[in-house]
């Protein structure tokens, strides 16, 4: 069984570039535009990036994303041959990007130039903080001497059991992107309700429930992870909160969480949503992510 490969993943994990940066795992970098720049998804490698992004946002000069074509796929997987070793690449969510159908294809024509299977990819279903705790998970097994293929089994069993539990005070950002419907967003705004969001089996989004208020909305977020955690309340897993410029929010979160799971006290890490997500959900996002039971279809 080969316990000697390679993880690798791309920007989207919204965990700091260091944390992969000393495990030498690779990272494929989205990309964005903002005010016609193109910027490189920074992962925490600027402290000033998300200041000036936001400042931009705040002055109705909203980005763009892109999907990773192929052909910067096929120089990723090229770049990662010289060190011999296979590799098992982890792709953002085909639910929030088409992209992974591109590192697909691009790692069969890796494979087929060298004449056997050196780049494996499979799709996280996953997004944010969730990508990212499912990256980490893979990274532990692989120092813990488990092979390429259990690995992978075990990653794609975990990737349905990250559970995603967001909400936003402004959802225009949503429906901008088409990641909620135009009705959904349009009656949250009028009537100051936050729509209770959740990645499906899928990776897709789905806005299932709503409540009036902020106060509510992280109510119902922990509520949400007692009734969904596994093990319940005595969860001892990792758990991410990521937010889009409003870390008061999230620091609340974190407190409320750690005093229901005591065996969570002091591990429960924040992090910021980073630019290629919070293109798409704009500011005043909350997001809980964690493992538990595997996710709904709807």
């Amino acid at each position: 069984m080969n316990t000697d490969f390679i993880i690798s993943c791309e920007s989207t994990t919204d965990i700091e570039y260091s944390y992969f940066e000393r495990r030498e795992i690779p990272v494929l970098f989205y990309k964005y535009t903002l005010d016609g720049k193109e910027y490189e998804d920074n992962m925490g490698r600027d402290a000033d990036s998300l200041k000036f992004f936001y400042e931009k946002i705040s002055q109705n000069i909203l980005p763009t994303t892109s999907q990773i074509n192929e052909f910067s796929y096929l120089e990723f997987f090229e770049g990662l041959l010289h060190k011999n070793k296979p590799v098992l690449h982890i792709a953002f969510g085909s639910g929030m990007t088409p992209s992974v159908t591109n590192a697909v294809n691009a790692a069969k024509k890796v494979n087929e130039k060298v004449g056997e299977e050196r780049i494996i990819v499979i799709d996280s279903r996953c997004s944010c903080g969730g990508y990212g705790l499912l990256v980490v998970m893979a990274y532990e097994m692989l120092k813990n001497g488990k092979s390429l293929e259990e690995t992978k089994n075990q990653i794609l069993d975990l990737s349905l059991k990250v559970q995603h539990q967001f909400f936003s005070t402004d959802m225009k950002y949503f429906r901008r992107s088409g990641r909620v419907s135009g009705a959904t967003a349009t009656v949250a705004s009028i009537l100051g309700i936050c729509p209770i969001m959740h990645l499906n089996y899928d990776g897709k989004i789905i806005a299932y429930d709503k409540v009036r208020g902020k106060k509510k909305a992280l109510k119902r977020t922990l509520e949400e992870m007692i009734a969904h955690a596994e093990n319940g309340t005595d969860y001892s897993g990792l758990c991410y909160i990521n937010h889009s410029n409003c870390y008061g929010d999230a620091l609340t979160l974190k407190k409320d969480i750690e005093a229901v799971f005591k065996n969570l006290k002091g591990k429960v890490v924040i992090r910021d949503i980073g630019n290629i997500v919070a293109s798409h959900c704009g500011p005043g996002t909350i997001a809980l992510f964690y493992v538990g039971d595997v996710r709904s279809e709807v």
